[in-house]
């Protein structure tokens, strides 16, 4: 299958990456390789690692990467364990990482993995196959109250509760199989009055369940903790969002690692003895030009932030 994979802030990410020819990179979200291509095709004896759980990700990759591969090692994983594949790697440093949370448009495309509300397939959402736990587990065996707090909490939906209610009730006449089906029953939930203005009102539950499936904010925050401590001096840690609320856990992440200290206001001095790992370079977000929001609609949310590493 031929995916159509456009790099979201592409320019934005090689610039703020600040590539060394020898460096040693990371692309923990490698999709369909637009960022990967492009780091790539600025390496001469340096190496880049790309880093995805998808499967179907690694064959569109690879045939995009073809004329790089003596610069690359692909490794299927998640790239919340970039501690343990660093170290499985013998690699102690990195000059630079790059991560692109959320759906890429090669998933998206794939209408059989259930990401996207506009198609009708199986309940799936996982980007690892590998994974055993479905979209269609979580809506069929969570009680009520986890499902409203998995829709309240990742997706900042305020229709959580009755969502879930409206889940469960369904669910006892029969399991609920399909996005098709479950777009239905969130419409149904929806009050009219609400469904008028905004997104379309199955985006935030659908973000909310991708969320959960594959624990992505936990895996998140777990990377930018280990990731800070591998840059070289120097090197940088580029994420890209599509969401306030991965937004905000990274703008909040950088901040710890450039401010760690957990000492009370009034200490003179800090005796925790936990030092800074990086610098902010983004104090507000980079997000798509004019002219991207032309070509690829998709970069209208996008947001980057980079994390220098220090000495």
């Amino acid at each position: 299958m031929e995916f159509h994979h456009v790099s979201v802030l592409l320019r934005e990410c090689i610039e703020n990456l600040n590539i060394k020819p020898d460096g040693i990179y990371v692309d923990g979200t490698m999709g369909g390789g637009g960022h990967s291509l492009e780091i790539a095709k600025r390496l001469t004896t340096g190496r880049l690692i790309c880093i995805d759980q998808d499967l179907n990700a690694h064959k569109a990759a690879k045939e995009r990467l073809k004329d790089n591969l003596d610069k690359i090692t692909f490794v299927h994983d998640n790239f919340g364990n970039i501690g343990g594949i660093l170290d499985s790697l013998g690699i102690d440093k990195i000059d630079g990482m790059l991560l692109d949370i959320g759906v890429s448009s090669h998933q998206l495309d794939e209408a059989e993995r259930g990401f996207s509300y506009q198609h009708d397939a199986p309940l799936d959402m996982r980007m690892d196959t590998t994974n055993p736990f479905t979209a269609y587990a979580l809506l069929n065996e969570y009680s009520e109250d986890a499902l409203n707090r998995v829709i309240f909490s990742y997706g900042e939906e305020r229709w959580a509760k009755r969502i879930a209610q409206f889940i469960v009730n369904e669910r006892q006449n029969k399991p609920i199989e399909t996005t098709g089906e479950l777009v239905e029953i969130i419409k149904k939930a929806v009050p009219k009055g609400a469904r008028k203005d905004g997104p379309h009102p199955a985006k935030r539950t659908f973000q909310a369940i991708r969320i959960e499936v594959n624990g992505e904010l936990e895996v998140l925050q777990q990377a930018i903790g280990n990731v800070a401590h591998r840059l070289t001096p120097g090197g940088r840690l580029c994420i890209i969002t599509f969401h306030s609320l991965e937004d905000r856990i990274v703008k909040e992440a950088f901040r710890t690692q450039e401010n760690p200290c957990t000492c009370p206001p009034q200490f003179p001095v800090c005796v925790c003895g936990k030092k800074p790992a990086g610098r902010v370079i983004t104090r507000k977000p980079i997000v798509a030009s004019e002219g991207e929001l032309e070509e690829n609609p998709r970069a209208r949310s996008a947001k980057l932030r980079v994390l220098e590493g220090i000495e």
